[in-house]
């Protein structure tokens, strides 16, 4: 699960089965945790919308299963299973879900 920089100037990540094992929540929470994040999980239902909001920490928005769309004011990325995007403390940033599939994610937190 390593970091790089996309198109949009977002660090985004995606889950290495080779590397990393299945993905799952234990397995990726344990990841999380090996990188500095404490992670909870949520479930959210289609036609979920988080309007623009910020948080005073840094964290992960790692996605299970689902579509979830986050945008940031550096571009937005649309992350499905696997996939993850750092949001730094401060950053004004909106979510959504994607399609007609609920989203099962971890939000992780840096030294919470």
């Amino acid at each position: 699960m390593a970091a790089a920089a996309g198109e949009s100037g977002l660090t985004t990540g995606h889950w290495d089965e080779g590397l990393d094992g299945p993905l799952s929540e234990a397995s990726l929470g344990r990841k999380l945790a090996a990188m500095g994040y404490r992670a909870t999980m949520y479930a959210y239902p289609p036609g979920t919308r988080f309007p623009p909001h910020s948080h005073a920490v840094d964290k992960i928005d790692a996605v299970l299963s689902g579509r979830f769309r986050i945008t940031l004011r550096e571009g937005a990325v649309e992350l499905g299973a696997g996939d993850w995007v750092m949001v730094p403390a401060g950053a004004v940033h909106s979510a959504e879900v994607v399609g007609e599939d609920p989203v099962v994610s971890l939000d992780a937190v840096r030294g919470a």
